[in-house]
């Protein structure tokens, strides 16, 4: 008996010695792999990062119409609003934290940053939401429905945060839209954390077409253009060539990131899309980015996108804010016949590592410029997607 006894006490001391190493395990590997298969209970994080007058507003749209999606557009644009005396560096991380909460749908963090008696029109650009403009968020548009930004506004705009809440958890998908974030670093904390499985869509245009994009909305840019710039005086003359440089740089920074020496858990969370390919091939390219995030392809929205990208609009001022039916691959080359050349070539001084490293051709005269049989986009391999893992279904989609 004695014999047995020892052979049991040997044995449960092995199992408490196994169990306390698998804890040990877990939370050393969490980093890479976090223990819970299921960490982010279904749900998917999507941030799409771009920049200013880069085509993220419609690429925005293209997952805000998707009845599976819960889309917010730059919340970090409060940040930069109440703190608009700062510099970009200085706010990377409020802006990092604020992203965190409004992933988890926890939206009590936003009001640090909106009026003191505030409802769901506080919130930038909200009607640009089909979800806000849907329940629970709102009764106008029914789930499965397109929304109308003007109606939206007229109909919901008086509804509190409790409704956007009751909306976020609602969905399969969160997806948030921003302009602000000028490197990864600080966002390793939302990749790591077990709770969130984050995805980034990196947007990138040809800094010529957003300069010229740019131009036509210049008045709208003057304080961004100061956080960008970390407040630094520099002559009227030379702002926008510095702040595209600074965007530019921060483009190469972000995608070598990503790319060429990623840590662990970056694997197969990025994908970097460039505007222009978009533009010319809206449903191979969107197809590409919905399965990259799991969602579907729709009937609806494959219409919805054919009709916006094939319509006769030139992308006017008015329009500069706006997502309206118009020539997609026109709009992209508008730059080469209205720019000067002696501006073009000055973008392309500053831009030239992220020319280079996203396949934009240079042009070295004004009637190489203007001459639109030459093509100035460098094609690009096919994205792959052998790592993506086995589909499941994932709550609120459809």
């Amino acid at each position: 008996m004695p014999r047995y006894r020892g052979k049991l006490n040997t044995m449960i001391f092995l199992l408490i010695l196994q169990g306390a190493a698998v804890v040990l395990l877990c939370g050393w590997y969490i980093r890479l792999t976090p223990c819970d298969s299921n960490p982010s209970n279904g749900k998917v994080h999507v941030l799409l990062l771009s920049s200013w007058r880069s085509g993220s507003s419609f690429v925005g749209q293209v997952f805000s119409q998707h009845p599976s999606v819960f889309y917010l557009m730059e919340p970090a644009w409060h940040i930069w609003t109440k703190l608009k005396n700062s510099g970009a560096q200085a706010l990377r991380m409020a802006v990092r934290d604020l992203m965190r909460s409004v992933f988890h749908c926890d939206f009590s963090v936003t009001e640090a940053y909106l009026p003191e008696r505030y409802n769901v029109s506080s919130l930038f650009m909200w009607s640009h939401s089909r979800a806000l403009c849907s329940p629970p968020a709102c009764s106008l548009t029914p789930r499965g429905d397109f929304s109308n930004q003007t109606q939206c506004l007229k109909t919901c705009e008086a509804m509190g945060h409790q409704g956007v809440q009751d909306a976020c958890v609602s969905y399969s998908h969160v997806v948030l839209k921003s302009v602000r974030v000028f490197e990864l670093e600080s966002l390793y904390p939302l990749f790591e954390d077990p709770s969130l499985d984050l995805r980034i869509i990196h947007l990138v245009r040809d800094p010529r077409a957003v300069v010229r994009s740019r131009e036509q909305s210049a008045k709208a840019f003057v304080s961004d253009s100061a956080v960008v710039l970390e407040q630094r005086s520099i002559p009227a003359a030379e702002v926008q060539y510095q702040v595209m440089q600074e965007i530019c740089q921060s483009h190469v920074r972000i995608s070598e990131r990503a790319l060429q020496t990623p840590p662990p858990f970056l694997k197969g969370r990025y994908k970097m899309v460039r505007y222009e390919d978009v533009a010319r091939n809206p449903q191979e390219e969107i197809r590409a980015m919905y399965e990259f995030v799991g969602l579907d392809m729709t009937n609806q929205m494959e219409g919805w996108i054919y009709k916006l990208t094939h319509g006769k609009g030139k992308g006017s001022v008015k329009e500069a804010f706006q997502i309206t039916s118009r020539n997609a691959a026109d709009v992209s080359q508008a730059w080469r016949t209205t720019l000067p050349h002696n501006k073009v070539k000055r973008i392309q001084e500053v831009c030239k590592a992220a020319m280079s490293l996203f396949g934009y051709t240079t042009v070295n005269s004004d009637k190489e410029q203007k001459k639109l049989d030459i093509d100035l986009l460098v094609p690009r391999k096919p994205y792959q997607f052998s790592w993506l893992p086995a589909r499941t279904e994932r709550p609120g989609k459809g």
